[in-house]
């Protein structure tokens, strides 16, 4: 009997090793409850959520990373950009932010670094130098909290103050397109008196008039380091002459009739019509206008369409030739995530920020904060056009990117005061008022 009884536990043990063996199997190659439980999960929350081309760009790369990483569990939520904030505000009160969402620059990423949801991806920056040296200048710096710790990679740029021109009409009334003020104001009397609108500005939602045109001309008349120390209260103030200066010129704009009839009761869209099909000369707006013409306008509209930075104001302190605007936002970093899945999460930033992903957002119509080379026969020639002008031109803050919420709203309001008439000192110590209280611990 001992033999038997030998033969059978070494049957016995041959067949718990042989169970042991498809047990691994199972957990690494069939995937059932147990593998799953070695995956990594991931979320992404992002708010390319409609169907032009930039969305579908981001959105494509979301789903390659997946493809490539059969390891992870990805969880991605496309939100609509109306409801975004507010959703993410909600999980940012509760301390439940996904591993990896997008962040617009400015108040929002500042706010959620304050409290302390955001965690550095220098990491990765650093890990790809080529790309990182490849960010334009500034591009960086809404998201830099502490000296060399970067919270985020613009997907896009805000540049907020492109001067469009229609060149037939420019040539055809034998105007200069203007580099100096007072070139510009000759070009308004010329257009003016031929029944031609010299600008065309939708300004029914105030924004408008102060992110495309006040704070680039303000920047060509204080500098950029006076509006910042005015914007923290420190050593400047909205009072001061110089900014008064950089009101009238807005003001000058208004009283020479350099608007349409009405612009304070038209929104951009309608006014970007208006351009587009002859009526107006000029247009003062941002990249958005490009992707606006894009879906809306044909390519012979837009051959005529030529673009370049506003005109350069006598005795200025800031710098000639720039435009006003920024990084846009980007993905950033839940200070929750750790491990493996930071690891993976700081995989998937690259992936959807990186060189390709820039460059194919670029040929969707959208700007970028990013030196890249675009195939001109992806884009619109007018994209073109100015998406080579922003790779060359300096950047100066959007106003309400710098102002508390007060204080953009009361410079919105103010700017639709002064073209209805009002005085610029008014606007200028309401706004002072605004930007002093939020100042106040």
């Amino acid at each position: 009997m001992r033999p038997k009884r030998k033969i059978g536990l070494v049957l016995l043990m041959m067949t718990l090793v042989l169970a042991a063996c498809g047990g691994g199997q199972s957990k690494e190659q069939a995937g059932g409850n147990e593998g799953d439980q070695e995956k990594v999960k991931l979320t992404i929350w992002h708010n390319f959520a409609g169907d032009d081309l930039r969305a579908k760009s981001v959105r494509s790369f979301i789903d390659q990373f997946a493809q490539d990483h059969p390891e992870v569990t990805l969880d991605a939520q496309a939100i609509p950009p109306d409801g975004y904030r507010q959703r993410l505000s909600t999980v940012a009160a509760a301390n439940e932010m996904p591993d990896v969402f997008f962040v617009y620059a400015g108040s929002q990423s500042s706010e959620l670094h304050q409290a302390k949801l955001l965690q550095p991806i220098t990491e990765v920056l650093d890990a790809h130098s080529d790309w990182k040296d490849k960010f334009l200048p500034g591009a960086f710096d809404p998201y830099e909290f502490e000296e060399g710790q970067i919270y985020s990679a613009p997907l896009g740029m805000s540049a907020t103050s492109i001067l469009y021109y229609n060149k037939a009409l420019f040539d055809k009334h034998n105007v200069k397109v203007p580099t100096t003020w007072e070139e510009m104001m000759a070009a308004v009397k010329t257009f003016n008196d031929n029944g031609i609108t010299p600008i065309a500005l939708g300004n029914k939602a105030p924004w408008v008039a102060q992110s495309t045109i006040i704070g680039s001309i303000a920047d060509r008349v204080t500098g950029t380091e006076w509006f910042k120390n005015a914007a923290a209260q420190q050593g400047a103030k909205f009072t001061d002459p110089e900014f008064i200066e950089a009101l009238g010129y807005f003001k000058e704009l208004v009283d020479n009739k350099a608007f349409q009839e009405g612009a304070n009761s038209i929104d951009n869209t309608q006014a970007e019509q208006y351009f587009i099909q002859g009526n107006a000369a000029m247009m003062i707006s941002g990249a958005w206008t490009l992707t606006n013409l894009a879906a809306s306008s044909s390519e012979e509209q837009m051959k005529d369409i030529e673009v370049t930075t506003l005109p350069t104001i006598p005795g200025g302190k800031g710098e000639a030739g720039t435009i006003s605007g920024g990084a846009g936002g980007g993905l950033a970093l839940s200070s929750r995530t750790e491990g493996k899945a930071k690891e993976l999460a700081l995989e998937l930033i690259y992936a959807v920020s990186g060189p390709e992903a820039q460059k194919a957002i670029a040929e969707s119509n959208s700007m970028v904060m990013y030196d890249t080379e675009i195939d001109e026969s992806k884009v619109t020639s007018l994209y073109y056009k100015a998406f080579n002008l922003v790779k060359t031109t300096g950047i100066t803050p959007v106003y309400d990117a710098y102002l508390s919420a007060e204080a953009a709203e009361v410079i919105n309001n103010g700017l639709q005061e002064i073209m209805m008439g009002g005085p610029v000192e008014g606007v200028a110590q309401k706004l002072q008022d605004a930007q002093a209280r939020s100042a106040t611990p």
